[in-house]
């Protein structure tokens, strides 16, 4: 599946604040997400980035 800045996507574990929603800001080696619900910031490495999104919504 391809990704595109802007996206939003599932995952399969939910953040510790509840949601389980991301967007996708910066997509690489690194892709950049940040939490719809509370704005957190992180970076994850490809390869566990697609094993651990569930769904693109």
């Amino acid at each position: 599946m391809s990704y595109q800045t802007g996206d939003l996507v599932e995952m399969k574990k939910p953040h510790p604040c509840g949601s389980n929603k991301w967007e996708i800001l910066r997509i690489g080696a690194d892709f950049k997400l940040r939490c719809s619900a509370c704005n957190h910031l992180i970076m994850i490495s490809r390869e566990k980035f697609e094993k651990s999104v569930k769904k693109k919504i």
